[in-house]
Order: structure tokens, then sequence, then C-alpha cells
């Protein structure tokens, strides 16, 4: 059974509406924990160490994230990813209902959940290119841009109304009850896994090799690694100082920052919901760079809003939202459809974990120089580099024409098989 088959769309939903209430519930956690940051300490350092500790697991798990994806079940990993995420923020909710909680137990949560999502993320999208048919694959990454802005969209505010009616326990414990949620959809249905080999059995680090000389095989790729890596290091300490965009530069309260945050989701959704239907270019690359060009005009004029125009912030968020479903939910489905499904999960986390290695340096000098020189720096110059690279890369046929990538394959590989382990 492929993802040919007629009752794909049963199968293939069933687990999407399981992921669904975990992102919710992540989403959620997140603002509750971020603006909990930022009205205790009002620092951008702090807020940028955040994000450094989500980021780090990424950099440095990733590769071994990979190997493990490709060799376990991936249905194990992601149900096991979602009981640590649950257990952790339990532990943070009993913290904060015994009013002992510090800034470094919240880095703490945040490092865990992000450390078990470097697994579960490769699980779930190493997945999902087995249970949806190769021509569908572009229409459910549309859909899946919908449903992060969707999430995006309502647990902001949803969270802001509850920290003005619940103990912050409370908010914890919507994680927690999502996680179980997702658990249980996970229970019911059977994961795709890969075909295997005796090669299986090969060595731990020379399958992570194996990984490696794919990935860097593949010129298309790299490039567009080396492109990430340049990006992420402005726009990621960017991102992580929005609450003081909020508060000290438009002097702005929860609602104001939810209500961003919303916009940006209101624009994932849009990006992904005219991709769902479009399905973009022909040549999916074209649609990708050109959604990349966009993201970083919306960064740069968001840099350039004046303190007493909020309602353009909220504009220039919702542009760079919609480009931002078009630049990633063909990019995905790019490699979703070219990447041999065997080694799905070490080039997607490899090229997480290469992509972000440079966020940690972003991370480090973010702080100091938002609190010198203005938070606005940062979407200024990030944006005007994200469009500049978006430019450059129509002129650099290896990325313009990824699709036609076909590697050899590994050996070892063989046909898919549906398993329920």
């Amino acid at each position: 059974m492929t993802a040919s088959s007629t009752n794909w769309a049963r199968t293939f939903f069933t687990f999407w509406t399981g992921q669904a209430l975990s992102l919710f519930g992540t989403q959620l956690v997140q603002f509750a924990l971020v603006w909990w940051l930022t009205e205790t300490t009002g620092s951008a350092t702090v807020l940028a160490t955040a994000t450094l500790v989500g980021v780090l697991p990424n950099v440095f798990l990733a590769p071994v994230a990979g190997v493990l994806v490709d060799r376990w079940s991936r249905r194990t990993i992601m149900i096991a990813s979602d009981g640590a995420v649950a257990l952790a923020t339990l532990a943070l909710a009993v913290d904060f209902a015994l009013d002992v909680v510090q800034v470094w137990h919240v880095y703490l949560a945040l490092f865990v959940r992000a450390a078990v999502g470097t697994f579960q993320f490769p699980a779930a999208q190493a997945s999902t290119s087995l249970m949806v048919p190769p021509d569908q694959l572009a229409r459910v990454a549309g859909l899946n841009q919908m449903l992060y802005g969707g999430m995006i969209i309502i647990a902001p505010p949803i969270g802001a109304l509850l920290l003005g009616v619940l103990p912050t326990p409370g908010v914890l414990a919507v994680d927690v009850l999502t996680a179980v949620l997702a658990v249980g959809t996970l229970t019911v249905i059977a994961i795709p896994q890969p075909g295997r080999t005796s090669t299986a059995k090969a060595p731990f680090w020379s399958e992570m090799r194996a990984g490696l000389r794919y990935t860097t095989s593949w010129p298309g790729l790299m490039a567009i690694l080396v492109m990430a890596t340049a990006i992420n290091f402005f726009l990621t300490a960017a991102t992580s100082l929005l609450p003081i965009l909020v508060t000290k530069h438009f002097g702005g309260a929860a609602m104001h920052l939810a209500s961003l945050s919303s916009a940006f989701g209101i624009g994932i959704t849009a990006g992904g919901m005219a991709l769902g239907v479009w399905g973009g270019f022909r040549r999916r690359m074209q649609t990708s760079l050109t959604g990349l060009i966009g993201v970083g005009l919306g960064f740069l004029l968001l840099g350039l809003t004046p303190a007493t125009m909020f309602w353009m912030a909220l504009a220039t968020t919702v542009l760079a939202a919609v480009m931002s479903s078009m630049t990633d939910g063909p990019l995905m489905a790019v490699l979703q459809t070219t990447v041999a499904p065997a080694m799905q999960g070490r080039v997607l986390t490899l090229m997480g974990s290469m992509a972000t290695a440079i966020s940690p340096l972003g991370l480090a000098v973010a702080g100091p120089v938002a609190d010198r020189l203005g938070v606005q720096i940062w979407y200024i110059v990030g944006g005007a580099v994200c469009m500049s690279m978006g430019i450059l890369a129509f002129f650099i046929p290896s990325i313009l024409n990824m699709e036609d990538h076909r590697a050899a394959p590994e050996a070892g590989e063989s046909e898919v098989t549906l398993t329920s382990a």
C-alpha cells in the first residue's frame, strides 16, 4: 500500500489533524512564554537568548536526528516527541503554580521543546512524502502553510485572552492536552516507512556521512543552504526581537503583539490558500524565489514603519507572511519529490542544521545591537539581504532548476513499506 492508494486522504488527514492540534498547543504556549519574558525583563538580550536556546538543538542535534528518523519507526518518534513536550510543559506549569519559576526555567523548557522538535519535524515531513501522491504534494504543502498560518492567527489572541482570565499554569495545560490528543491520533493509523535492506544495520556514523554526501553533492541545494545561512543570520534575530519592536518602538501591549502575530498568520494562511488552489508556477523554484523577494520586502518595510503607524506594521507583516508561504511550500515540495524517501530524514535535518548554524551568532549580537542602535536595524538590513538573495538566485541555474535533480540512490534503499510500528 502506497501514497497512490485511493484511501490516502483518510489516513493522511487523520495524521494531519493530530499535528494541527499539537501545533496549536505549541503556538499558544510559545506566545505565553515570550510575553512572560517580555513583561518580566523587558530585555532584548533575554528574548534573543530565548530564541538562541531554541535554535541550538537544531544546529547540534539535527544530523543525529536525521539518521535516527531514517532508521527508527517514524510514528514512534512522533509519539515520543509529543510526550516529551507534554512532560516539559507540565513541569514548567508546576513551577508557575508554586511561584518558583525563574527565567532559566523557561529557557530549559524552550530547549527541551526545541530538542524534541528536531526529531518531530523531519519525521512528519518524511512521512508526508510517503502518504501523499507526488502530484498532490505541492497542494498539501499549501495546506500545511494554511495550517501554520491559521494557528498563528488564533493562538496569540487566544493566548492573550487566556492570560487575562487564567493563571499561567492553566494556559500551559492546554499544550499538555493537545499533545495527548496528537499522540492519540498517531496510535490509530499506520505510518509508512521507507523499505531498508541489510544496510539498515550500517554503522551510525556511516549513515550520517551518507546523508552528508547526498546533500553536498547537490549543487543547487548547497547554494540554497548558503543563501539560507546568510538570511537566517538576520531574520532569526529580527523575529526574536518582535516583542521589543512592539513594546519599545510602537509602545504596544500583549494584544498588539498578538495582533501582529495574527497578521502574520493571516498572511501565511492566505499564501497557503493561494498556493493550494493555484499550485504555483510550472517551475516550482520560480514561485519560491519570487516569494523570497517578497519576504525581504515585507521585513524591510516593517523596519521602516514609523512608530505612529502600527497599521502599516500589520500590512507589511501580512505581505511578508504571504510570501513566506510562497517560498517554503514549493521548496518543500521540490525536496519531497526529488530526495530519495530513505534519505529524507537525514537530508531535511542536515538542511536545518546547516542553514541555522549561523543563527546563534546573530542571536548573540542581536540583543546588544538592538539595545544600542534600535531594534529596527535588524528588519531593515535583514529585509535587504533577503531581497538581494532572491533576485540573485534567478541567475543561478543550479537553483532555478533544482527540481530536475535526480541523485543516484544510496545503496540499501528499497521500496516503501507501510507499517503500524
